[in-house]
């Protein structure tokens, strides 16, 4: 199935319209899935990061009270820290800490599956990516893309301010990895 998702983005000459159809179609079944390590399996084994990237920004967007129109972006993962929540409510057992835990694990998985996308060209056409690792190309950089440390630094604590508001002093040991990790 991976593999058939892969080559599915790969077809068309535009990889990241291609994975924008595949998540739609597939996004509603990621809801259903009922437990946390069915659905990162299934995330941690994509092969294809563009799609994954895709995948997560949906996950992610669906839990925040006000959804960004904005294209993926490091802006908008930024974003996505002041207004992500909990919201994905799949196990009604799950501790609170749990379910903050895996928002921090998708919020770093997009990272880096963002930061795959822009470094390998993900977003051309595989001919064109050809040509682009061929020159050496820099990866092309949205506006949206150039963030301050500042902008990290102020969107990270008002991220665990939330964070403390709901679940207290101190975090679990899992959050504060978590939380190391993302910043």
């Amino acid at each position: 199935l991976q593999r058939m998702l892969s080559i599915a983005v790969e077809v068309d000459r535009s990889p990241t319209c291609s994975s924008h159809r595949i998540a739609d179609e597939i996004f509603p079944f990621i809801l259903n899935i009922p437990l946390r390590s069915q659905r990162e399996a299934l995330l941690n084994t994509m092969e294809s990061q563009l799609l994954r990237c895709r995948l997560l920004e949906l996950l992610i967007q669906h839990s925040c009270d006000v959804p960004s129109t904005s294209s993926m972006s490091l802006e908008k993962i930024l974003y996505f820290l002041s207004h992500c929540s909990i919201q994905l409510h799949f196990e009604d057992e799950t501790a609170t800490w749990q379910r903050w835990d895996e928002m921090l694990q998708y919020l770093s998985l997009l990272l880096m599956s963002y930061r795959s996308v822009i470094q390998e060209h993900l977003r051309s056409s595989l001919s064109d990516r050809k040509d682009l690792m061929v020159q050496k190309a820099k990866p092309r950089l949205q506006e949206s893309d150039n963030i301050t440390n500042l902008d990290i630094q102020l969107k990270m604590e008002g991220f665990i301010s939330r964070m403390q508001e709901v679940l207290g002093q101190p975090f679990p040991p899992q959050i504060q990895e978590k939380l190391s990790l993302l910043q």
